[in-house]
C-alpha cells in the first residue's frame, strides 16, 4: 500500500506542474529551458500493448525529474501489474517516471506492457510530458506524439 501511495503522489505533483510544463516564453519566473523527446517502439496484439521508448533531453538545461503520460483510446484492463515507477492515472492512462535528465543526454529506456478491456482492433497511443521538474519546453511537438497502432503485432515506431 505505500507504493501505491508514494507512486500516486508523485502522479499528482506531476499533473500540478502541467502550467509550469507548459509555460509561455518569457513568463514571470519560468524555469530553466529544456527540450524533451520520447522515441520508440509500441505493437499491439490480442489486446496486449507493448510500448518501449527512450527519453532524451535536448537541453540546454539539465531537467531534474521528469514524468511521461501514455494514454490510450481503450481503457485498460483492470488488475494488471504495472513497472516499478509507473502508476495508472484514470481508465485510459499510465504516468511513468523518467527521473533526471542532463542536457543533451539519453534517458534509461522505459518498457512496459498494459491489457485493454475488451482486444480492439487498433488503438491510439499519446505521449508527452506530465512533468519537467520546472524546466520550460518551448519545443512541444517533440515529446507530445500520437501513433495508430493496428493489432497486428507489428512495431509502430514513433
Amino acid at each position: 500500500m505505500r507504493r501505491r501511495l508514494r507512486v500516486l503522489a508523485v502522479g499528482g505533483a506531476g499533473l500540478a506542474a502541467l502550467g509550469a510544463v507548459a509555460a509561455p516564453a518569457g513568463a514571470a519566473g519560468a524555469g530553466p529551458e529544456a527540450d524533451l523527446a520520447y522515441h520508440g517502439a509500441v505493437s499491439l496484439a490480442g489486446g496486449r500493448v507493448d510500448v518501449r521508448f527512450t527519453p532524451r533531453n535536448h537541453g540546454p538545461s539539465a531537467v531534474p525529474d521528469a514524468t511521461v503520460r501514455l494514454r490510450w483510446s481503450a481503457p485498460l484492463a483492470y488488475g494488471q501489474v504495472l513497472p516499478a515507477g509507473c502508476a495508472r492515472s484514470g481508465a485510459q492512462a499510465v504516468l511513468c517516471e523518467v527521473g533526471a535528465l542532463a542536457a543533451d543526454d539519453l534517458g534509461r529506456p522505459v518498457r512496459l506492457r498494459v491489457l485493454l478491456r475488451g482486444a480492439p482492433s487498433e488503438v491510439l497511443l499519446e505521449t508527452d510530458t506530465a512533468w519537467s521538474g520546472g524546466s520550460v519546453d518551448r519545443n512541444r511537438q517533440n515529446d507530445h506524439q500520437r501513433v495508430l497502432v493496428l493489432d497486428t503485432g507489428d512495431e509502430y515506431y514513433f
